[in-house]
């Protein structure tokens, strides 16, 4: 049965690439308005776990692998269907921003709304929104490279939150900040948590970050350790 109070229910997740098992029947609950950290060596399986629970990825086919996010059964979907399903009920934040240099602040964190299909009324709006939480109200029309690393990556987090997703999933989001940017990004997490009630998902190799979760797992050679 499923259970609207978990965000994420998963079971027997395993993927392999050729002869290499990269996860191997993984399971993993999220609860609502949860933040867990992900943990472990490169190559552990960290960010392949990520795809696959951002639905970014398929696990390998197991009759008995369930993926359940926000109740609805992904594994079902079809590729339209999903692709439907990440742009509006999930946010993803990388390690390296992934702005598009030709497009202002608004411009580049409207664009999941336009894919969406929202007006470029209601787009902007809800842009200025998070600029006006994210302190960047000033950059709007600044290009990425006028902004620094920091302001960069904050850009991003908003982008990941235009269609207002009940999870957000990060991929190592500090991981190219100098401390104080890093520290401040950190801040702005359990914000977004406290704020938006939002569920997280925050795949890291920096350590405060890590302990500061809900939940901290380590991931080992594809499994939990």
């Amino acid at each position: 049965m499923v259970t609207l109070h978990y965000m994420i229910q998963a079971k027997q997740i395993s993927k392999t690439y050729g002869k290499t098992a990269v996860l191997k029947d993984v399971a993993f609950d999220l609860a609502s308005s949860e933040i867990v950290s992900i943990v472990g060596p490169s190559g552990a399986g960290k960010t392949t776990l990520l795809h696959i629970l951002g639905t970014l990825e398929r696990p390998d086919d197991n009759p008995d692998t369930e993926l359940i996010i926000g109740g609805k059964n992904v594994n079902t979907l079809s590729d339209s269907a999903l692709s439907t399903f990440r742009n509006e009920s999930l946010g993803f934040v990388f390690q390296f921003h992934q702005l598009l240099p030709e497009f202002t602040a608004i411009e580049n964190i409207c664009l999941p709304a336009y894919i969406k299909g929202t007006s470029k009324k209601d787009a902007e709006k809800r842009a200025i929104e998070l600029l006006d939480f994210f302190e960047l109200t000033s950059r709007a029309q600044h290009k990425p490279s006028e902004l620094s690393g920091g302001e960069q990556q904050r850009i991003a987090v908003a982008r990941a939150l235009i269609n207002k997703p009940s999870l957000l999933l990060a991929d190592e989001p500090s991981g190219n900040l100098d401390s104080a940017s890093a520290e401040k990004l950190h801040d702005l997490f359990f914000r977004l948590r406290d704020t938006f009630s939002i569920s997280m998902i925050l795949v890291t190799h920096n350590k405060s970050l890590a302990a500061r979760a809900d939940r901290m797992l380590t991931l080992v050679d594809g499994q939990w350790n």
